[in-house]
């Protein structure tokens, strides 16, 4: 027989057992003192917070040197760096008498318009009332605006007074520029101590791109395929097809009850499906397949030309572009929203990859027309072509700034070079003609 070592349980002394105890203890004891200490200098920090947000790089600097010369002099006994400690810590005494007094105003950023086309003319409007029952001492308002900050010295203001100042916006590109938030500052001449409150909420300025009116417009391709009978079989049309044995499901009103009266079995109409207005616009923002920054905005303002004639004929669009479905409810909201494109590098592969990804929720349209740069080659455009069925015409619009307008069509792709705005629309009336 084989016999089976039994194990034999371990046993542990009593002062193993309380040595152990005594460092579990000690373990939970230093994890309890560990999550105090960090709320405690957690709660510190918050409260410590306002008075640490005054202080500027120079005053900390500042603050800095004079620790720094302290130590110097109690080292080396050296008088004059006591001297130099002292002079830099009644600076920051001195300074703080600057950040101190309650501020009643009333400030309000208005921009005028709020929606221009790049290169109009905005001008914006600060105003600076005090709406106390005291005097108030000068002070500097700080007004971000894009990716700069413009200042304004605001004088003394009695009570119930205002204070106007009128400033330009920058608009020579296409962008959302945003102005505010508007913050009153606080603080001596040296920069050391920074006191900031803030008074108002930003405010958008949109700034359209630059847009064409097309009279004979993409919109025309879609109104001569409306109505147009395609291979698709359906149940519910208007072009007849033929009659099917009715399945469970089908609608009692498309049944043909003449025929089943005569076959004793319930037949049902099928209608061949007609082609319903629907045009995507499929605009790359790609940085490699534009030649310049100029180019790449040519692109935007021919895609936002198109998009917004077809919107005023009432057809059905939806315009793509990378990370971005446009809104295309109204003219304004098509023009808000191309305003927020970017350029964007490497976010695809392909330009194929972009428009799959892009339009595999969208409606079926029955017109594709793709922006992209003079930089994309052909192949690229009808790789993407590919996606689509035989019954949607697709144009591709290459944009090459300063080249002369040209139309071709490679194995049924439409291909308009676009070296100007204004070639958009001779070139939309020969693809119609």
């Amino acid at each position: 027989m084989t016999r089976v070592a039994e194990k034999v349980p371990r046993r542990i002394s009593p002062a193993a057992h309380a040595v152990g105890s005594v460092r579990r203890s000690l373990g939970g004891g230093m994890r309890t003192v560990g999550r105090l200490a960090g709320q405690l200098a957690w709660r510190g920090w918050q409260v410590s917070k306002p008075v640490t947000d005054v202080v500027g790089p120079v005053g900390w600097l500042t603050l800095a040197a004079s620790v720094v010369a302290f130590l110097i002099s109690a080292v080396t006994g050296w008088s004059e760096f006591t001297y130099l400690a002292t002079t830099l810590l009644a600076a920051l005494l001195v300074a703080v008498g600057f950040i101190f007094g309650r501020a009643t105003y009333a400030v309000q950023v208005a921009l005028n318009p709020h929606r221009v086309v790049a290169g109009e003319r905005a001008l914006g409007q600060l105003t600076v009332a005090n709406s106390g029952d005291k005097g108030l001492l000068p002070v500097r308002i700080e007004l971000p605006v894009g990716s700069g900050v413009a200042e304004f010295m605001i004088p003394g203001l009695a009570p119930a007074a205002e204070h106007e100042e009128l400033f330009a916006v920058p608009t020579h590109r296409r962008a959302v520029i945003v102005a505010g938030p508007a913050v009153s500052v606080r603080g001596d001449q040296l920069g050391l101590l920074r006191r900031t409150v803030r008074w108002t909420d930003p405010v958008e300025l949109f700034v359209h791109p630059v847009t064409t009116r097309l009279r004979s417009s993409a919109a025309g391709l879609v109104r001569d395929l409306e109505g147009e009978i395609t291979r698709k079989i359906t149940n519910n049309d208007i072009s007849f097809h033929a009659l099917r044995a009715y399945v469970p499901g089908d609608a009692l009103r498309n049944v043909h009850w003449r025929t089943s009266a005569r076959t004793g079995q319930l037949m049902v109409r099928q209608f061949e499906e007609t082609r319903r207005s629907q045009l995507t616009i499929v605009h790359s923002a790609e940085t490699t397949t534009y030649a310049s920054d100029e180019e790449f905005e040519l692109g935007v303002s021919v895609m936002a030309s198109l998009a917004l004639q077809v919107i005023r004929d009432g057809t059905r669009v939806s315009v793509v572009t990378e990370g971005r479905l446009l809104t295309t409810k109204t003219p304004v909201s098509l023009l808000d929203d191309s305003c927020r494109i970017q350029p964007v590098s490497g976010r695809y592969p392909t330009l194929r990859d972009f428009t799959r990804d892009a339009t595999r929720t969208l409606p079926a349209p029955s017109v594709v027309m793709m922006v992209a740069g003079s930089l994309l080659e052909l192949a690229r455009f009808r790789a993407a072509q590919t996606l689509f069925g035989q019954d949607t015409k697709t144009l591709a619009f290459r944009i090459e700034r300063g080249s002369p307008p040209r139309l071709a069509n490679v194995s049924g792709l439409t291909v308009l070079t676009v070296g100007e705005l204004a070639d958009l629309p001779s070139l939309l009336r020969r693809v119609n003609g």
